[in-house]
């Protein structure tokens, strides 16, 4: 069976990705940003919500994937605060400055989870060398790798997605995130051959309140305030009736 894990950025992206059918959802906030650590209300909230697993991504901060001591405190703590409420798994990716996988604090990070999964997210995409660094997360007993191939998105890096899954040989799970959508999953996975695949499939959101302030902004000048990206159930459904059929 080909899984669908959709990554959703808020408590309601959630519900709709299980309503839709989804497989597994990634947990996460500031999408826009690549992704940080989802509050502990979130966290908690999802996990008691829905049936389908739960991952949560562990990830303190925007930005490169080399960190601090305090913020590999910070992801322990994080990790905890997962297992304590039976989430399914965690997501993580922890880089040396040599741009190799941190191996050290990545097992540490894996001793501390069990018995939940683990999946190494897109800084996989920021190693020098990706066969290498598959290599080692397969040392490491990592469960599966979220990558686009080392290139802007999962199109686009097609090919070595296909290599790296080629070289894996069922020994760990390479799983393609990154601008998949309807239009190009059957391509996808004819090119790659993958079983598992990332996507978010969001569309936009209008807000129900009645008076609006246009005079003042919470984020970047010149944003609308009142509107915003959600999953859509109704997108997710689409998507998965296109890999029934592939």
């Amino acid at each position: 069976m080909v899984v669908l894990e959709i990554c959703a950025g808020s408590l309601t992206s959630a519900i709709a990705a299980e309503n839709g059918g989804a497989h597994r959802v990634e947990l996460c906030d500031n999408l826009a940003e690549g992704g940080t650590t989802p509050s502990p209300g979130i966290i908690s909230q999802v996990i008691k919500l829905l049936r389908i697993p739960v991952f949560v991504l562990i990830r303190p901060r925007t930005g490169d994937f080399l960190y601090t001591g305090e913020e590999f405190e910070a992801m322990k703590e994080d990790v905890r605060f997962c297992k304590e409420h039976r989430a399914e798994g965690i997501v993580l990716g922890i880089l040396k400055a040599d741009s190799t996988v941190d191996m050290e604090r990545t097992a540490e990070l894996i001793r501390l989870a069990h018995p939940m999964q683990v999946t190494f997210h897109r800084a996989f995409d920021m190693t020098r060398d990706p066969f290498q660094a598959m290599e080692d997360l397969i040392n490491l007993g990592i469960k599966r790798i979220l990558t686009s191939g080392q290139a802007a998105n999962a199109s686009g890096g097609a090919d070595m997605i296909a290599e790296l899954i080629t070289g894996a040989a069922g020994r760990i799970i390479i799983m393609p995130g990154g601008g998949i959508n309807e239009k190009n999953i059957i391509e996808l996975q004819n090119k790659t051959k993958a079983v598992e695949f990332h996507a978010s499939l969001r569309s936009q959101v209008k807000s129900r309140m009645q008076f609006r302030n246009e005079r003042t902004s919470m984020g970047k000048a010149g944003e609308d305030e009142y509107s915003w990206m959600e999953t859509d159930p109704e997108r997710v459904r689409n998507f998965i009736d296109i890999l029934n059929s592939i």
